[in-house]
């Protein structure tokens, strides 16, 4: 590789690098501004619903799984966020369409839903739900240990003490979801042979 082919290589890798990082930071940004805005440190179930919410704005869903006019972020099972959820989705819209929180008790009830968290009460239940959900365009995050390796789409982690998310690329494109690049990119790891 000659002198020029090498310095477009290095520059292309420098602009590469710099722009997974700019993204990287846009997504915390935009992840941590509603709780931050409180002045208080955050707890970890307020950065979880944030990521839930930035989470409809990095996905990309087929036409088809529209099924209100409202974006809807469900909870399965017992509630970990208490009023944080709705707090943290008051007033928010993603593509035009109003972002509500449900609670819900069973998994037939989430026809209704873009994003389905499933509560560390589920843990047991997690193959008869992901069965009932195949190929379903909802997509499913949790904080239960295992949880991408187990066939769910978006795992919460802690690092330190950041909480991080894990995604398995196989569960979600089985239910005909896109994850944006950027979203990929600051994930702490993304499983391509997860099992569903």
């Amino acid at each position: 590789m000659n002198s020029v082919g090498r310095m477009k290589f290095a520059s292309r890798s420098s602009l590469s690098a710099w722009f997974t990082y700019t993204i990287g930071v846009i997504v915390v940004l935009f992840v941590t501004a509603y709780v931050f805005a409180q002045g208080n440190k955050p707890t970890d179930y307020q950065v979880k619903a944030a990521y839930l919410y930035n989470f409809g704005r990095f996905v990309e869903w087929p036409p088809s799984s529209a099924k209100s006019d409202s974006f809807v972020v469900c909870v399965l099972g017992r509630d970990p966020f208490g009023a944080t959820l709705d707090n943290a989705l008051a007033g928010e819209t993603i593509s035009g369409r109003h972002v509500v929180a449900k609670r819900i008790s069973n998994p037939q009830e989430s026809s209704v839903c873009q994003i389905l968290f499933l509560s560390s009460a589920e843990d047991e239940h997690l193959k008869q739900l992901f069965e009932s959900l195949d190929k379903e365009a909802v997509l499913t995050v949790s904080d239960i240990p295992q949880f991408s390796k187990r066939g769910g789409m978006i795992q919460f982690v802690m690092e330190g003490q950041r909480v991080r998310f894990e995604v398995n690329l196989a569960a979600t494109q089985h239910a005909g979801l896109i994850l944006s690049s950027e979203l990929l990119k600051v994930a702490s790891a993304v499983r391509k042979d997860g099992e569903r």
